[in-house]
């Protein structure tokens, strides 16, 4: 199978409860296969992350974030799966963004690009899931980013996945 290559620009939004605001996707050929993922998605032609990261946000919560909102880039990693028969390889960068309660209660969830549903999590949510959430360690590595600790000048490199040879 051709990988497609990708890069996108993902967001952490939090809110001021410090829960993450998650979708959910399913693959429609694999019965049952679903996941929990960022905003965020594809970098388009002509565009850098941060715009990249502003615009999706806009098109999947219709929440307009000023690109100064964004914190710096404190995730990357790439990934290769599958999904309705194509393959991807995709680079994926990760920033912070804390909105207000009065964002957060405004957002307005495309149902196009959440068909699936979407959830607010908790970090304690998130640390004892048993859903697939992507990035698989992310329910480690949040607390330290929300605190804002770490050394985000150079940022993390959560490795190499196949997510259909390791899909938990």
């Amino acid at each position: 199978m051709v990988l497609k290559r990708r890069w996108t620009s993902r967001v952490l939004l939090v809110d001021e409860r410090e829960r993450l605001l998650l979708l959910c996707g399913r693959d429609p050929r694999r019965p049952g296969a679903r996941w929990w993922f960022t905003v965020g998605g594809g970098i388009e032609e002509g565009e850098g992350p941060l715009e990249a990261a502003v615009r999706e946000v806009q098109e999947e919560t219709a929440l307009s974030l000023a690109v100064e909102r964004l914190g710096p880039l404190v995730w990357t990693r790439r990934a290769v799966f599958t999904v309705d028969g194509q393959g991807f390889d995709q680079h994926e960068e990760y920033r912070l963004a804390r909105i207000t309660a009065d964002e957060a209660r405004g957002i307005d969830i495309d149902t196009g690009e959440a068909r699936h549903g979407y959830h607010w999590w908790t970090m304690e949510e998130l640390a004892i899931t048993q859903e697939a959430v992507r990035p698989k360690s992310m329910a480690g590595l949040l607390p330290e980013v929300l605190k804002g600790g770490g050394d985000h000048r150079i940022p993390q490199h959560l490795g190499d996945v196949n997510e259909d040879t390791d899909p938990d």
